[in-house]
């Protein structure tokens, strides 16, 4: 079987696939990869099933040698890619002989890239997925230096070529439909209506659990007390006690206290949430 040598890490590198879906009433989080249509698109190119695990780097890339012959696409945030020090394709498959370096540069724009392998990294799945979920600690380890990657033997599916231009890039400014509700209720509607015509800013605190934001409004509730925990999903608009929106990702918890203002449907609105760097502008629409 071949594999991947993991050179250099990168700040957060982990194996994604389409995550734990349907789990929560276990207490286990959905976690999978958080742009949802980059990875497809990488697994696409190398002729790989849907579902078969991938990388996800985060702002500055990895580097892996390849121990035999392998087929990569590297998708998502666009990024320099090498081979042994020469450039290499982005959004396109890339052969790799045994002993070749791959390395996947710092991203430029966006937050996080894609790299698939033809035949899918062959890590250990658990409970149906070999996502790494960081809130709960199911799954791979976060890489490090040293680690080998196993690579699964290829599929029927022939190598695919380059479409990655019809897939939207990194936004200049994330606009996210909201859909009010289930606890709009609890926060006054002059305080929801300038939710709605501000502008805030993706805070340095987010990660694959939730984008926080800073700079805007802080929400005003028309209601005290607690709300006793209830369950949340993916893209759940989060109003903690500081009144600064949270917008849970693909690593959320199962369940949550503070109350939901509403949420971002899942698709194109997260995945752009998913490439959304330290700083950039978050506006908020009525879906």
């Amino acid at each position: 079987m071949s594999g991947l040598l993991v050179l250099r890490a990168g700040a957060l590198t982990t194996v994604q696939d389409r995550g734990r879906p349907g789990l929560a009433h276990l207490g286990v989080p959905r976690s999978g990869a958080l742009d949802s249509g980059a990875y497809a698109l990488a697994n696409r190119l190398v002729g790989n099933p849907a579902g078969a695990a991938a990388l996800e780097t985060t702002l500055d890339g990895v580097a892996l040698r390849a121990r035999g012959p392998v087929t990569v696409a590297v998708t998502g945030a666009p990024c320099a890619v090498r081979v042994s020090g020469r450039p290499a394709a982005w959004g396109a498959p890339v052969r790799l002989r045994a002993g070749a370096e791959l390395d996947v540069g710092r991203a430029e724009p966006g937050l996080r890239s894609y790299v698939a392998v033809r035949g899918g990294f062959a890590v250990p799945p658990v409970l149906g997925s070999r996502s790494t979920d960081l809130l709960s600690g199911l799954g791979p380890a976060v890489l490090s230096a040293g680690t080998v990657l196993p690579v699964g033997p290829a599929g029927a599916d022939p190598v695919s070529g380059a479409d990655a231009l019809g897939v939207p890039g990194p936004p200049a400014a994330l606009v996210l439909p909201l859909r009010l509700g289930p606890r709009a209720d609890w926060f006054e509607a002059a305080s929801i209506a300038r939710l709605l015509r501000s502008t805030y800013r993706v805070s340095a605190r987010s990660n694959r659990i939730g984008l926080r934001t800073e700079g805007g409004p802080r929400l005003v509730r028309r209601r005290g007390g607690e709300l006793p925990s209830e369950g949340m999903v993916l893209g759940a608009l989060q109003i903690p006690p500081d009144g600064l929106p949270v917008l849970f990702l693909a690593d959320h918890p199962v369940t949550g206290g503070y109350p939901v203002l509403g949420v971002v449907p899942a698709g194109r609105p997260l995945d752009a949430a998913a490439q959304a760097g330290p700083g950039l502008e978050v506006r908020f629409v009525q879906a």
